[in-house]
């Protein structure tokens, strides 16, 4: 091996393509990336793996499978067709939002030119995204009616904490707040999915989509179950616009999970929002929640429920953190309540 300067840890590797570790690892199982090895037996990436690897990331970023990046990287330029096409819708729309924006500075600007000036809040909404979305409202049993709000919604909302601290309770109450957004529980996994496949067959409508994504996820390692085609049904139909998703994790292995957090990521910030909850390390991997991802923690004390931020030292991680656990783990302990009192 060359100059030992030359080459990065995957740590080091990770942080400089702005992917986590985890993915390099992924990447490396699949067999789309092979770094050499220390005398000492750890990984090493030098200039010809790193470029390869933001090669792979960059296509994972145009919503690439692992399959279908592996067939590009291949020589099948083909693949990348239906990719590059959803990637121009996306920059279509934001397109139309810059331009409405522009419109907006237009006519504001010509009303200055006529001595008119901006009204109250004109200014402050020509800054604020056109979706922004914000929510308030009383917290339930068991906290005692504290105001609670969210500002800075994102694409991914992870609802996370201890059996028995309510966040069940919170998930269904930020479901009824939010306007267009619907709870989805695990009443979707009764009688085996027959309400999911009745559903496809009255609303043929979804049935491509559900298909689509379960292609998808079927070349990024997942195994199609009732579990995952009654989850996508509910993801893929067009109404309600907002889901709040009780144990997104539910039936689901390790590498479905997995492929399923991906899945979801490649919606991006201009997707509409998710909020779901989970205890599932594969799901909430602490390492690679980006920034268009939120976490939000209720405690075992009942104090109110708190957004943290992803790294270590920040208040709340290490309580986030001790509520994760491995698939296998979640899988032996599924089924399991806390003890509830009746509330009067």
């Amino acid at each position: 091996m060359s100059s030992s300067a030359q080459f990065l840890n995957p740590s080091e590797a990770a942080k400089r393509l702005g992917v986590s570790a985890k993915a390099l690892r992924i990447y490396e199982q699949r067999g789309l990336i092979a770094p050499p090895r220390t005398d000492a037996g750890w990984r090493a990436y030098g200039p010809n793996e790193m470029a390869r690897a933001a090669e792979i990331a960059a296509l994972r970023e145009l919503g690439l499978s692992l399959g279908q990046l592996a067939r590009v990287l291949g020589g099948d330029a083909q693949g990348l067709e239906p990719a590059l096409a959803a990637h121009q819708a996306i920059l279509e729309g934001r397109l139309r939002s810059i331009t409405a924006a522009v419109e907006k500075v237009r006519r504001l600007r010509a009303d200055l030119a006529c001595g008119q000036a901006p009204g109250p809040g004109e200014l402050a909404q020509l800054l604020k995204p056109a979706s922004e979305l914000r929510v308030a409202f009383d917290l339930p049993w068991p906290w005692g009616g504290e105001l609670f709000e969210l500002c800075d919604i994102r694409a991914l909302n992870y609802i996370i904490g201890p059996l028995g601290s309510g966040k069940t309770r919170l998930a269904k109450r930020i479901a009824e707040a939010l306007p267009c957004a619907a709870f989805l529980g695990l009443e979707r996994l009764a009688d085996g999915g027959a309400a999911t496949r009745a559903q496809l067959e009255t609303d043929p409508a979804v049935k491509p989509r559900v298909d689509q994504a379960l292609a998808w996820l079927v070349e990024d390692g997942a195994t199609v179950s009732d579990a995952l085609v009654a989850l996508l049904a509910g993801l893929e139909s067009e109404s309600p616009a907002i889901l709040v998703i009780d144990m997104l994790e539910q039936g689901l292995d390790k590498a479905t999970q997995e492929a399923l957090i991906a899945h979801l990521r490649r919606r991006g910030p201009d997707g509409q929002p998710l909020f779901f909850l989970t205890r599932s390390n594969a799901i909430l991997d602490l390492e690679a929640v980006g920034v268009d991802e939120a976490i939000i923690l209720c405690p075992a004390n009942h104090s109110p429920p708190t957004r943290v931020e992803p790294y270590q030292g920040a208040p709340g991680y290490e309580a986030v953190a001790t509520c994760l656990a491995s698939p296998e783990v979640r899988a032996r302990t599924e089924g399991i309540i806390a003890w509830r009192p009746q509330v009067a």
